[in-house]
């Protein structure tokens, strides 16, 4: 087992997942919020196609936010594991080498709940968002069949 590049699939594999999840959970908020900004709800004939065009690529934010923890957690394993391994292999208890893995593998769980914790609030912010542009259809329909 080579011991440096499972730290490396840990290190860059792992974050760098972590990464690219909170680089597009930020990019589908913003993406979301300027196209909230230009809906006129009164331009859909139905309640379903406004919901249809308001809910589309929020589960994303939301699948990015409930599965962030969990891929820093398989981070976390990983380089505990590979903490475990490498004294098991040397029979050396060297405190260097033991501290920085163990900081290797905090370091995943730590980016799971920096992307997660994010995540989620974008994504109850967004759920916001179309639940008030979904009660101005029911207005707006209501003022039309009243007129």
């Amino acid at each position: 087992m080579n011991i440096e590049l499972v730290k490396n699939i840990v290190d860059y594999g792992i974050i760098g997942l972590l990464g690219l999840m909170s680089f597009l959970a930020l990019m589908f908020w913003v993406e979301r919020l300027l196209f909230y900004k230009g809906v006129d709800v009164k331009k859909f004939e139905t309640k379903e196609e406004l919901e249809i065009a308001v809910t589309n690529n929020i589960n994303i934010i939301s699948t990015f936010g409930s599965n962030a923890p969990y891929i820093g957690l398989l981070g976390t394993v990983i380089g505990i594991i590979v903490t475990f391994y490498t004294m098991g292999q040397s029979g050396d208890l060297d405190a260097k080498m033991i501290m920085t893995s163990l900081a290797l593998a905090l370091k995943a769980t730590a980016m799971g709940l920096v992307v997660a914790i994010p995540a989620i609030i974008f994504y109850n912010h967004l759920t916001r968002k179309i639940e008030v542009l979904l009660a101005r259809w029911d207005i707006a329909q209501k003022k039309q069949n009243a007129a």
